[in-house]
């Protein structure tokens, strides 16, 4: 049973990205704050969560929730500042947009910095405890999933429809086949035998 709050806070906001792994694409962050009283027994952490359920809950979340907000960090920027400053980045942009803005911040694992003056909390596998950081998994490997479907269609030969830019073997054989994107990620280890790739 997830829990609803952390703190003592009314307006808690639970942040997650999704994508920090991928080869491919944004890191996408989620920001949810949820009314008093919401639960729901489906929702979880989005990776123990099929397609199907994910993309039921995504409007039940965005049409309950107090406010919600997406936010993508693109792979141009995830190379300049590196992976973990992107993520962070991302979850900050997304807070940013919510209103009324939190009180108390809880974060999904272990790293974050200061946002303004608001308190946080990081918590390890904070997406299985708590419904707001589980609702912004979700909603974050979601908006993510439908960005990685638009840009499939633009070079389906890496198959981001289904792999969703991770390093999959087919992802790294089409690496190795066609060479990179403006939408891979130069700074990633695209091929485990990388040495240098042409970029």
């Amino acid at each position: 049973m997830l829990l609803k709050n952390h703190s003592n806070y009314l307006l808690e906001c639970g942040t997650d990205e999704a994508g920090r792994g991928c080869l491919a694409g944004p890191v996408t962050a989620a920001a949810v704050i949820l009314p008093e009283g919401f639960n729901n027994s489906i929702l979880n952490d989005s990776k123990q969560l099929s397609e199907k359920k994910r993309d039921a809950l995504k409007p039940i979340i965005e049409n309950e929730a107090l406010t919600f907000s997406i936010a993508h960090v693109f792979q141009e920027e995830i190379d300049n500042i590196n992976i973990l400053n992107a993520s962070i980045l991302a979850m900050h942009k997304s807070i940013n947009k919510l209103t009324p803005q939190p009180e108390f911040i809880i974060v999904d694992g272990n790293k974050f910095k200061p946002y303004y003056n608001i308190e946080f909390e990081t918590i390890i596998k904070g997406d299985g405890k708590y419904l707001s950081i589980a609702a912004a998994s979700v909603l974050a490997k979601t908006h993510r999933d439908i960005y990685m479907n638009i840009i499939h269609e633009e070079y389906p030969m890496y198959n981001w429809k289904q792999n969703k830019g991770y390093p999959t073997k087919e992802h790294r054989e089409a690496i190795r086949k066609y060479g990179v994107t403006k939408y891979h990620r130069k700074s990633f280890r695209l091929l485990p035998e990388q040495l240098k790739l042409d970029v």
